[in-house]
């Protein structure tokens, strides 16, 4: 299964189902849009992802977002996100929690955007801690809003860290530190998450770029001489991601006879890459996972650490 990554914050992916290219049309429209014939990747999605397709209709949600081989159009790129997600397709959820954030329907976003949070993605993470802190669609809960911004930061969202700095002038050094220390919680609650047995090693393929997003610059708020301190805006679109260079290396995360599998490692151990792309590949009976790209054999391995299994794979 091949991923075109999100963001970030974010990232974006695109999907690939685990048959030939020539035998599977969503595949066939994944090596095409590699090539950099999006008209020709969005044709071959299009009849699949109408057929219900999860994997295509997430590829076409991908397409609308970025505007490649069709006219960007975010109500389109939230439809196709909605019926993938709808499926259970996880970077499917977080997309379509972004798109409907973006889109103005926050009480509709706020719950897969929590879904995604809990599986780590920092997008989501950023973006729900800004719901909570400025009770956007959702109970306001400073402390929780702090854990996830946080979290987010961590994973090198630097929308997340200007959000932080914005959050520091108006909460207490207390519910500050509560806030850590629920970040510590959630951390450590992802690290016990078991992960998949993982076997072999993987077959390598070509990465894609990731989308790009503007983030929303709001106005400070008035902070006015009562006990409790004004709420501050902070900017809750997905956030861009840093330009990455793809020197032709990637990770091996595992292979897997179970594709169901390969996605539930990627759920849980993504928020660890933030900006790359995954990638599941077919390989005999096993759905290999590979996540990139990485600038050089020694950027890859950088990255493996404190990941197992993890292996660099050079093109």
């Amino acid at each position: 299964m091949k991923l075109l990554g999100l963001i970030a914050v974010a990232g974006m992916a695109l999907a690939a189902p685990l048959a030939l290219a020539q035998e599977n049309p969503v595949k066939a429209g994944v090596e095409a849009w590699e090539r950099g014939d999006y008209k020709g990747a969005v044709d071959r999605w299009r009849s699949p992802a109408m057929k219900g397709d999860a994997d295509a209709q997430f590829n076409l949600g991908q397409a609308y977002k970025l505007g490649r081989g069709v006219t960007a159009d975010l109500n389109q790129a939230e439809l196709w996100y909605g019926k993938a997600a709808a499926q259970g397709h996880e970077q499917a959820e977080a997309s379509y929690g972004l798109a409907l954030f973006a889109n103005g329907k926050r009480d509709k976003a706020a719950p897969w955007l929590q879904r995604a949070a809990g599986r780590g993605d920092p997008r989501a993470q950023y973006v729900l801690g800004t719901m909570y802190f400025n009770g956007d669609a959702v109970q306001k809960d400073w402390v929780r809003a702090y854990a996830l911004v946080t979290r987010a930061s961590q994973s090198g969202l630097a929308e997340a860290s200007s959000a932080l700095a914005q959050m520091d002038k108006y909460m207490t050094v207390q519910d500050r530190q509560a806030g850590l220390t629920l970040a510590r919680k959630y951390e450590e609650e992802a690290n016990r998450a078991p992960l998949p047995g993982a076997a072999s090693p993987p077959v390598e393929v070509a990465g894609t770029p990731p989308p790009r997003t503007t983030p929303v610059r709001t106005p400070p708020p008035r902070v006015t001489a009562t006990p409790a301190p004004a709420p501050v805006k902070v900017a809750a679109t997905p956030p861009a991601p840093a330009a990455i260079r793809d020197g032709g290396w990637r990770l091996q995360l595992g292979a897997f006879g179970e594709p169901a599998n390969a996605r539930k490692l990627w759920g849980q151990v993504g928020a660890r890459f933030p900006g790359r792309q995954v990638s599941y590949v077919k390989a005999g009976t096993l759905t290999k996972v590979l996540v990139g790209p990485f600038a050089s054999r020694g950027e890859a391995a950088s990255a493996c650490r404190g990941v197992s299994p993890c292996v660099p794979v050079g093109q």
